[in-house]
């Protein structure tokens, strides 16, 4: 096996390819997709989508609807002297978009409101009056039984939890377990796509040079083994590179997203937004640094790596198997089946890893060497891993690809140049066996 023509095939590959116009489209079309998304997603925080809604308050206790308009004066209006027939035919013709009607049984006893209306407003509408409605009658409740304004306080503070995390030499810091998952789901999602998008690039391309016969003119004068290596190195080459693309842009637009969004902003916006967060203590103009990017330990990155390549090698090699024994890529079915299935119990994992990541599912998952780069890569963002967890994990992944190696080399040397039909399971077991 000579490395010299390992590398020629890993140059043709990545060279032939990085030049397509589909690598050019995709590589440049899912950056401006990110910039739409991210677009769409700060318009939608920022932009005015609420509709005026009229909601008529027949109040005979006298204090529930001052109370209700020093919550929202423009959604509440009172219709106290209006017969209720007169309001369920406004209610019908559209004209308020329902009403409310109060008495002291909702005070004094256990009656609970009713809110009667056409159907509008969903079901955002029904939870803001039924907070409004809770909160002007506990608040009524505790002015009649005398309470102090220090206990009214009491009952309307709101407790939150400040996570913060103890590192190894001690160092109180501030918990990141929130962005964390959210970065190590990311990961998880690319290798996941990674494997399964490259790997049936490689499926593709070994049809179709065996479609082409161009493969017997490569065979004539490069091993199957060494074609077989060069081919996986390109595309992998050419993977990495794509991604190295599309995650410098993400991290950059992440970083230019707060600042370019302010430049946009009106002023009508600006006071909107102060509004909705006004609870929050949000400052009156959106704040660049909720979308700045806390820092990521550079070990994660390098695991990230690790568990990509090594992922990638493995199921691409058998991919590339799977290229090599049909003829067609309709008859990659009855094998993709297989081959997927470990990948989408990886995938499944994840999520149970997200909320347990020191369960034993997300143990063995991540111990298992064709789920380990999805599921590991996601455990290692969220929780401190054992380092002998990692390196098991690895090891056994490195184990795992030269068995999937040993096999697929087997298939592959006959199978690129086997013409006609495509291998049926027991020709394989054959091929392997020769």
């Amino acid at each position: 096996m000579s490395l010299h023509q390992i590398l020629l095939v890993l140059k043709r590959e990545y060279m032939t390819r990085i030049r397509s116009k589909a690598f050019i489209l995709a590589t440049i079309l899912i950056p401006v997709g990110m910039i739409a998304f991210i677009g769409i997603v700060i318009g939608i925080s920022v932009w005015d989508s609420d509709t005026d809604r009229t909601i008529g308050i027949v109040d005979q206790t006298e204090v529930l609807y001052p109370r209700l308009t020093e919550i929202s004066p423009e959604r509440y209006e009172d219709f106290s002297k209006i017969p209720q027939d007169s309001l369920r035919a406004l209610v019908q013709e559209q004209e308020v978009d329902g009403y409310v009607i109060l008495n002291e049984d909702h005070i004094t006893g256990n009656a609970n409101p009713e809110f009667v209306s056409g159907g509008s407003g969903g079901l955002g509408l029904q939870q803001t009056i039924k907070s409004d409605l809770r909160e002007v009658i506990r608040n009524e409740r505790l002015a009649r039984a005398n309470v102090s304004d220090d206990v009214q306080k009491i009952y309307e503070s709101q407790i939150t939890l400040e996570m913060r995390k103890l590192t190894k030499e001690g160092k109180e810091t501030d918990s990141d377990t929130g962005f964390m998952t959210v970065v190590g789901l990311a990961m998880g999602f690319i290798i996941f796509g990674s494997i399964s998008g490259y790997g049936g690039l490689i499926t593709r391309s070994v049809i179709e040079e065996k479609t082409n016969r161009i493969i017997e003119v490569i065979a004539s004068s490069v091993k199957p083994i060494e074609l077989l290596l060069g081919k996986m190195g390109g595309i992998g080459a050419l993977a990495l590179t794509q991604l190295t693309i599309w995650i410098t842009t993400l991290i950059g637009l992440g970083m230019a997203a707060g600042p370019v969004a302010q430049m946009f902003m009106t002023p009508d916006m600006k006071e909107n937004l102060a509004n909705a967060d006004q609870a929050a203590q949000a400052s009156p103009a959106l704040d660049p640094e909720i979308f700045s990017i806390p820092p990521i330990d550079a070990s994660l990155i390098i695991y990230f790596i690790i568990f990509f390549l090594l992922g990638y090698l493995i199921y691409s090699a058998i991919f590339a198997a799977l290229g090599s024994a049909v003829d067609s890529e309709a008859d990659t079915q009855q094998y993709m089946f297989p081959i997927m299935v470990p990948i989408f119990i990886g995938y499944f994992i994840m999520f149970r890893a997200m909320e347990n990541p020191d369960g034993m599912l997300s143990i063995v998952g991540s111990l298992i060497p064709f789920c380990t780069p999805i599921v590991m890569i996601t455990r290692i963002a969220i929780t401190d891993v054992p380092f002998w967890q990692i390196g098991l994990s690895i090891l056994l992944m490195i184990g795992t690809f030269i068995g999937t190696m040993w096999l697929s080399a087997k298939i592959y040397s006959v199978g690129i140049l086997s013409y006609g039909k495509s291998a049926n399971w027991k020709e394989l077991m054959k091929w392997i066996k020769e």
